[in-house]
């Protein structure tokens, strides 16, 4: 059953990650970035004021709304989802597959991806509304079905499109925000001994723990999701880029060669993964947008939704937090991670191939080992095991809010049921099934969502050409805050 699934899988997954669908992401994120004139270059410095900045406001860190979350709590929860095993594992699997050269195009996807995720979270805030116990709902499923389907003779389209977005993000969640999460705390755990002497027996107890701890937390709603992010991201942030920078400058005499195997890599046409001439820069392309797409999650639409439950009025503000979100997580985070492997001695940096044959999360810890020994060891199974519980607990927000547009609220404790039961069960799957999987439900979502952002990009230039008039002091016009608002005053004019 499992190689059946695996079969249709891989067929699956060849078509959404095919070369449409690469265009399709690049062209989007290439589109909005010349639109809004380049805007998460141009205006990087006011991204850093409205974020970094932000966090020693008090405008940002609490909140007037007690059905809403602060800025910064809706940045570590959309951080608690992208920061996961992608970062650790998934880049070390790219660098195998794809060459060091993959690590390049996972820093062009994220400069690209930049300014997709910023024109999505403005999105979400702009056609965002309230649900029926007063809590912000968000995400590509609203825009697509009030944005894209207001368009002429669209309507139904857009219906069709928030259905089927919201499906495999709920999808979704069971594979990047479950499983593959699981998996990797599992081996994380399991890397550092046996607790019953029995495999089997030790993932199901692993699996359990997790289910409880993620039970406690998701059952309590969005507030205990965003209070418990908002202590558990930071740390591990900071925990992993303090271990991650000492591993660096232990190795410091390789960092050169390192940054030389990433370029010269690129463009390369040898790689461990095979192939010949133009195949092995597609893989390279290939591998590095899949690995970025999986981290830093621009393009999917996911956490759009949480950013869309801050308790800020002002869209193209809270986009500013979605352009940082991306940069901290694959520019800091994986570049980390990939500097980590490359300068530790443990691949060919040539091609990217492992010297001792172990790969994804095998092949990170070791890279942790050769420098801290079996303290290296301990490091990575903690990051790791925060990085995915984070996930986990993200995710399984996403999962709430596709679930409560597909089935309404009341039937929301079905959902987080299931979630839970799943938790158990991705401790028990195959690995590479199941991060297969979550490439796959990444895909299919990033399809619907990046139809809508591409069709409302026009909106998004209007949002934020308003938003930036209006910072600078010399235009008195009225703000655009919501597609609903703007709704009633052109009802009232008319």
């Amino acid at each position: 059953m499992l190689d059946f699934i695996a079969k249709i899988n891989g067929y699956v997954n060849n078509v959404v990650w095919g070369v449409p669908a690469l265009v399709l992401l690049i062209g989007t994120g290439v589109l909005v970035t010349i639109r809004t004139r380049f805007f998460q270059f141009s205006r990087f410095g006011l991204a850093m004021k409205e974020t970094v900045g932000g966090i020693f406001k008090k405008e940002a860190t609490t909140t007037t709304d007690k059905r809403s979350i602060s800025q910064f709590q809706a940045l570590c929860s959309a951080l608690s989802a992208t920061i996961g095993t992608g970062n650790i594992a998934g880049v070390a699997y790219a660098i195998t597959m794809g060459g060091p050269g993959a690590v390049f195009w996972m820093w062009i996807a994220a400069l690209v991806g930049m300014g997709t995720h910023y024109a999505e979270v403005v999105l979400g805030l702009y056609y965002r509304r309230k649900n029926a116990d007063g809590e912000w709902c968000g995400g590509a499923m609203y825009y697509l079905r009030d944005g894209l389907g207001s368009k002429h003779n669209m309507k139904t389209v857009g219906r069709v499109l928030s259905i089927l977005f919201s499906c495999f993000a709920m999808l979704a969640s069971f594979g990047i925000g479950n499983m593959s999460q699981m998996v990797s705390i599992k081996e994380s755990v399991q890397s550092l001994g046996s607790i019953t002497g029995n495999l089997t027996a030790d993932s199901i107890i692993i699996g359990a723990v997790v289910a409880v701890l993620a039970m406690l937390v998701i059952i309590g709603g969005l507030k205990r999701l965003a209070a418990a992010n908002e202590k558990i991201v930071p740390f591990m942030a900071v925990f992993y880029i303090i271990g991650s920078v000492i591993v660096i400058c232990m190795n410091i005499e390789n960092l050169g060669a390192a940054f030389t195997s990433i370029f010269k890599g690129a463009f390369s046409l040898k790689s461990a993964a095979g192939g010949i001439g133009g195949a092995v820069i597609a893989q390279a392309i290939t591998w590095g947008f899949k690995r970025g797409v999986f981290s830093n999650e621009a393009g999917l639409g996911s956490s759009v939704i949480v950013h869309s439950t801050a308790d800020v009025r002002e869209p193209a503000k809270q986009g500013t937090w979605g352009i940082f979100e991306v940069f901290f997580d694959t520019i800091i985070i994986c570049s980390l991670t990939a500097l980590v492997v490359l300068t530790s001695g443990v691949v060919d940096l040539e091609t990217g191939a492992s010297i001792s044959g172990v790969t994804k999360l095998g092949l990170a810890t070791e890279a942790f080992t050769n420098s801290f020994g079996v303290y290296g060891g301990i490091l990575m199974a903690v990051a790791v095991s925060l990085f995915a519980f984070s996930t986990v607990l993200g995710w399984s927000f996403y999962g709430v809010k596709s679930w409560e547009y597909l089935f309404g609220i009341k039937y929301i404790m079905i959902y987080k049921v299931i979630f839970v039961v799943f938790v158990v069960l991705g401790a028990t799957v195959d690995a590479g099934l199941a991060i297969d999987l979550s490439d796959t439900f990444n895909g299919l979502m990033a399809i619907p969502n990046l139809i809508g952002v591409l069709a409302l990009s026009g909106t998004v230039v209007k949002i934020t050409k308003n938003y930036l008039r209006r910072q600078s002091g010399k235009f008195d016009v009225m703000p655009m805050l919501s597609y609903r608002e703007e709704k009633k005053k052109k009802r009232s004019r008319g």
